[in-house]
């Protein structure tokens, strides 16, 4: 049996999920190097635990390591994650910011605080990638993602755009990835707790008050008066940005 033990429904789904986007996109190659962006979530800590799985059985060889930028709130809110990398063997550069305080001072004064903290944690990963010589990172982004941010650029910007499985950065020189994208989350929940990864609860006060949330919430409550409009509407949008990442390949 291999090292990883029998795995449930819901983590092999996972794993089969992401490697079908993984091989169907060509998202990596011989020799990628990959930060994987990990926040502490369900959705980055269990894409971490499928990526090792996939490491371990794919032809190729490929190197992970855990990136994890702390946004402050909480100093040693990521000891778990230190400690998980430790017992696993991954490589990893873990370190603690003020982002998050930063996003809800005086000094942000026009963006909202999730646009301010995350711009900031975006551009310290492309750094700490370019440090590294890391050629791809990888984004714990779900199918729910997709949908929520599909709904937020039609019915906010005006325009037609969801998330790309494989976005090339500064000329090509580093690749953002997110091979859960196909994923719906709730497999993710479920695989993370039969994982028993040690995840931790977001501290940030402006958690679950977004625009993100409002959207998705706003979703629920529709899909919940006739449900399989909620399959339909994941199945369509899957398809489509599989489709569209399939043909820019």
């Amino acid at each position: 049996m291999p090292k990883w033990g029998k795995l449930s429904y819901a983590q092999k789904k996972t794993v089969a999920t992401i490697g079908m986007l993984m091989q169907k996109t060509e998202m990596v190659k011989d020799g990628s190097r990959i930060g994987v962006a990990v926040s502490g979530g369900v959705d980055s800590f269990t894409l971490i635990r499928a990526l090792l799985i996939r490491q371990a059985i794919i032809p190729i060889k490929i190197e992970l390591m855990v990136l994890h930028v702390n946004p402050g709130f909480e100093p040693e809110s990521h000891k778990p994650l230190t400690e998980w990398c430790i017992k696993n063997g991954i490589s990893s550069h873990i370190e603690l910011t003020n982002y998050g305080p930063r996003a809800h001072s005086p000094e942000n004064k026009s963006k909202s605080a999730c646009f301010y903290c995350a711009r900031l944690r975006r551009k310290r990963l492309f750094e700490l990638c370019d440090q590294y010589n890391l050629s791809h990172l990888a984004i714990g982004h779900t199918a729910d993602d997709l949908v929520t941010t599909f709904h937020m650029n039609m019915t906010q910007a005006g325009r037609i755009q969801g998330l790309s499985a494989n976005e090339p950065f500064f000329k090509g020189k580093l690749q953002m990835i997110r091979p859960a994208l196909m994923l719906e989350k709730k497999f993710m929940k479920a695989a993370a707790k039969q994982w028993k990864l040690p995840i931790w609860k977001n501290n940030c006060p402006s958690n679950d008050s977004t625009k993100r949330t409002y959207i998705y919430n706003q979703l629920e409550a529709e899909w919940k008066k006739n449900p399989v409009t909620r399959n339909n509407t994941f199945n369509a949008l899957r398809r489509w940005q599989l489709d569209l990442n399939i043909k820019n390949t």
